[in-house]
């Protein structure tokens, strides 16, 4: 009887299982226990993960902090100087290892051998570990099997005053367990998993006893009434219905199916692949029993669209179900829809595509590489050369060049890209020119008119497969620019006349582009001729300094930044930089005018904040009286000025809105000056002040633009340190490769700004090239100061110019006593030329008149101006100098050494200086 039971108890278990598993809800649950399962195995794994990375992140964090402590420490530099340095540190690093509690701090030299080790016996021997970046300054955290097993240790460099590596100190500490966090939440993970599961298990058995009790309350004339629904609505649809077996036996067909198949009626029960008239692929489908989404097949002429999908997988009997519509005149409709809708997305990809640059080459690539392969196999753009240089196409298709040609493969016998043609009349390529129309060749073999261009080429053309042509003109604002060709080989069938449609509608559309590149193109090249007609062409000749300079334009084209070098005279030398915002003919033209008012300032040999007063003035008149019509005024523009003077050594420079100068001094080191802050130019308003600095002979005056330093990816802060860094250390480095080493340090490929720099390093004027005398207020020492001059002259080398020297001098000399103030000061400077200054204490300035017959005097500037090359005056704080240069002769002496009293006036009752 137990046995009985037993055993009847086994199989109840055993039913209600298999049950459970064959319906929803017991595959719901079995679903819901797999899904608790597999969170909580993925709970514990993300604390396992999440425990190793946080233990090792402190881990990592703990050693570093210990030993950039100790590495810093008091004493531990005069340790690493002592003789026995383990003596000394070994006890420190373990009170420290212990107060730390981390497994060790090993100190050792920069070699790697260890002074200190919780091991003794470890102490010199060498450091488990890498020691190059930390020898390099850095600090370097790794994981290692050391003497203490698997270790995350961090190496510090100490270094002394001087910034020198000295030594190393690494600490670190095994990877802690896991297994203490890890045993706190488990618990929680798996208490929250069985709760998840007990309530899924309430859930599932509520499901399915409420599934159960609505099965089972369906009447039998309910379940009619729903099989004559099904039934009415399966044989009235427009929609062939089947259903086939696992076995391949049709189990049921409705009556659209059979018209559509042309089913005999017995066709339920027997096997597909025994019915009549079935297409063998549809045949081979329905047997096949795999899914299938509107695939076409055939029935007689019908074109059915055919979809398949299994019916196991809804708890139904293995099989399929099988949907059939006709789709003969869709199909037709689908056909042109889609050629249209191709036609469109090329004409769409189109716009996308072509005229991304201003670029003419780039803008004919782009059109060649976009109809293929969609609308052709090969694409050639052929312009008139005279577009790829911006000028105007001619009326005939002669000196034509191919811009672009583009295609499926590489290997075919299209002429190359670059070559010229001169197109014979009866080519379609001449004739669509000519025209203004496209030409359609359908059939290449047969025609013969385009083979007269180059008869061997034509041939290798046909024998290579292409068979049809369409030429297209490019024609843009009614002038024909130059011809795309289409060609088509076997992968295509041959142009018609839609065709020829879209390609003209294809070469509109890039037509303005290319067109527009033409147009950019000139403009370019005259603001690019402008710009480098009103830059500087040369450096000028000067004894005052060694120079360099740069100029980048922007990728977006000319600009206006500039520079100038402006010989003075005395010897002096004026410096300017510019910028004036924005690009292109414009600024180019408003660069220009800038520049040249500079040159005519400075011959008045203004100050440099009066020059830049000046020049405020002259920018807001232009401002005020330019109107938006006729040009967009002077907004942002800046400048800075200075003149310098290699007698003294004086750079006086002022700036408005401008950036300061680097000056590179002779140690090497570089500076950034206070020079007085102004306002950019045409603002007024505030006037503009002077700083006065002293060179050593060997300083590099650094002026520069802001393309140079300002970027959207830094401040201008940074760029100004990147500029210094770029700048520092190397003192006796010529300016040319100053220039070169900054623009490789700051600048990328192509600067988004103008970028103009200018690089003087400053020379100073030998004494014994110079030569000064204080003159008294007394006629009577102007003889004496002629004799002082020829007595210089003669040391120099020069007595030939004496006559005249002396000659020019009396008048100035005389000039300044007469109708000057003291004090009276004579200069002689021998650089490229000979240079006398007379400087006195009156503003009054001298005038050039021509004196008549019956006056008396009158003649001493006029004598002056006849027998010197150049003269002028120019105003100083205490007055104004009066200076006239004479050229020196081709061939000069080197200058004796200058007599003891050469400098001395030889005149009675003059002063002696």
């Amino acid at each position: 009887m137990a046995n009985r039971f037993a055993r009847f108890q086994h199989l109840s278990v055993k039913r209600v299982l298999s049950r459970t598993t064959r319906s929803v809800a017991g595959q719901v649950l079995i679903f819901q226990v797999a899904l608790v399962v597999l969170l909580v195995a993925c709970g514990v794994v993300a604390l396992i993960l999440q425990s190793e990375r946080d233990t090792n992140a402190e881990a990592r964090r703990r050693s570093t902090a210990v030993a950039q402590t100790f590495a810093h420490s008091p004493g531990v530099l005069a340790a690493l100087r002592a003789p026995d340095p383990s003596k000394i540190l070994q006890p420190l690093t373990e009170a420290g290892r212990r107060a730390a509690d981390v497994d060790f701090i090993v100190v050792m030299n920069t070699e790697g051998i260890r002074y200190t080790h919780p091991l003794p016996d470890r102490i010199g021997k060498r450091f488990v570990g890498e020691i190059g970046p930390s020898l390099a300054g850095k600090v370097f955290v790794e994981s290692v099997d050391g003497p203490l097993g698997r270790e995350v240790q961090a190496t510090v460099p100490i270094e002394n005053a001087d910034a020198e590596v000295v030594g190393l100190v690494s600490a670190g500490m095994k990877v802690k367990n896991v297994q203490s966090q890890l045993t706190r939440q488990l618990p929680i993970i798996l208490g929250a998993g069985a709760g998840a599961l007990a309530l899924s298990t309430g859930v599932t058995a509520l499901v399915g006893r409420r599934l159960r009790r609505q099965t089972h309350s369906l009447a039998p004339d309910e379940m009619t009434l729903m099989y004559e629904h099904h039934d009415t609505v399966l044989h009235s649809v427009r929609e062939g219905v089947l259903i086939v077996a696992a076995d391949g036996r049709l189990m049921l067909a409705n009556d659209e199916a059979r018209r559509l198949l042309g089913l005999p009626p017995d066709a339920e029960g027997r096997l597909v692949s025994e019915l009549p008239g079935l297409d063998p692929e549809t045949r081979a489908l329905l047997t096949s029993g795999r899914e299938a989404t509107d695939e076409v097949h055939l029935a007689g002429e019908r074109l059915l669209a055919v979809n398949q999908r299994p019916t196991e997988h809804r708890g139904g009997t293995k099989g399929t179900v099988v949907t059939l519509r006709d789709s003969t005149e869709l199909q037709a409709v689908t056909g042109r829809a889609e050629v249209a809708r191709e036609r469109l997305r090329l004409l769409y990809d189109a716009g996308l595509h072509i005229g991304t640059t201003l670029d003419v080459l780039r803008t004919a690539d782009e059109l060649a590489r976009v109809p293929i392969p969609r609308f052709a196999d090969f694409v050639t753009v052929d312009l008139a050369d005279a577009v790829l240089h911006g000028d105007e196409p001619t009326s005939t298709a002669t000196d034509m060049r191919r811009a672009a040609v583009s295609g499926i493969r590489d290997d075919h016998p299209l002429s190359e890209q670059g070559r010229l043609f001169d197109y014979v009349a009866s080519t379609p390529q001449a004739r669509g020119y000519g025209t203004g129309h496209s030409q359609l060749v359908s059939d290449l073999p047969t025609a013969t008119s385009w083979r007269l261009q180059d008869p061997e080429r034509a041939r290798a053309i046909i024998d290579y497969g292409i068979h049809s042509l369409i030429t297209a003109p490019i024609r843009a604002r009614g002038v024909v620019l130059g011809m795309a060709s289409f060609w088509r080989g076997q992968r295509h069938e041959p142009f018609n006349e839609e065709d020829l449609s879209l390609a003209e509608e294809l070469v509109a559309r890039a037509a303005i582009s290319i067109d527009n590149a033409r147009r950019y193109t000139r403009e370019h090249a005259l603001a690019v001729t402008l710009q480098q007609s009103l830059l500087p062409q040369a450096m000028p000749e000067q004894n005052a300094l060694d120079l360099a300079y740069r100029y980048l334009p922007a990728q977006s084209g000319v600009g206006g930044d500039w520079f100038d070098v402006i010989p003075m005279p005395g010897s002096r030398v004026a410096l300017a930089v510019g910028d004036v915002v924005g690009h292109g003919l414009h600024a180019a033209a408003t660069m220009g005018r800038l520049r040249t008012a500079v040159h005519n300032f400075s011959a008045l040999d203004l100050p440099p904040d009066e020059l830049l007063s000046h020049l405020d003035d002259l920018v807001g008149s232009i401002d005020q009286n330019e109107t938006s019509e006729t040009a967009a005024g002077v907004v942002g523009a800046t400048c800075l000025y200075g003149i310098y003077d290699p007698v003294t050594r004086r750079y006086v420079v002022a700036r408005a809105g401008h950036l300061v100068p680097a000056l590179v001094h002779p140690d090497g080191t570089v500076t950034f000056p206070d020079v007085p802050a102004g306002p950019p130019l045409g603002l007024g308003g505030m006037p503009f002040r002077t700083a006065e600095l002293c060179l050593a002979e060997g300083t590099q005056l650094v002026l520069y633009t802001d393309g140079l330093i300002e970027d959207r990816r830094r401040d201008l802060d940074a760029g100004l340190e990147l500029l210094r860094d770029a700048l520092t250390g190397h003192p006796g480095r010529p300016p040319e490769e100053t220039c070169q080493h900054v623009l490789d340090s700051l600048l990328p490929g192509h600067p988004k700004d103008d970028v103009a720099l200018l690089v003087a390093r400053t020379r100073e004027l030998p004494p014994d090239q110079v030569a000064d005398w204080d003159v008294p207020a007394d006629p009577a020492a102007v003889s004496g100061m002629r004799d002082a001059v020829s007595q210089r002259l003669e040391a120099w080398g020069l007595s030939e110019c004496g006559f005249t020297m002396e000659l020019i001098l009396s008048e100035l000399i005389t000039n300044a006593i007469r109708y000057g103030a003291g004090p009276i000061h004579v200069r002689l400077i021998r650089d490229r030329t000979l240079i006398c200054e007379v400087a006195d204490g009156s503003s009054t300035s001298p005038h050039l008149r021509y004196a008549a017959t019956t006056d008396e005097g009158g003649r001493g500037l006029f004598l002056v101006s006849q027998m010197a090359e150049r003269w002028g005056t120019r105003y100083t704080p205490h007055g104004k100098v009066i200076w006239a240069e004479q050229s020196l002769p081709e061939i000069t002496q080197r200058p004796a050494p200058s007599p003891a009293d050469a400098d001395t006036p030889q005149d009675d009752g003059a002063d002696e200086g």
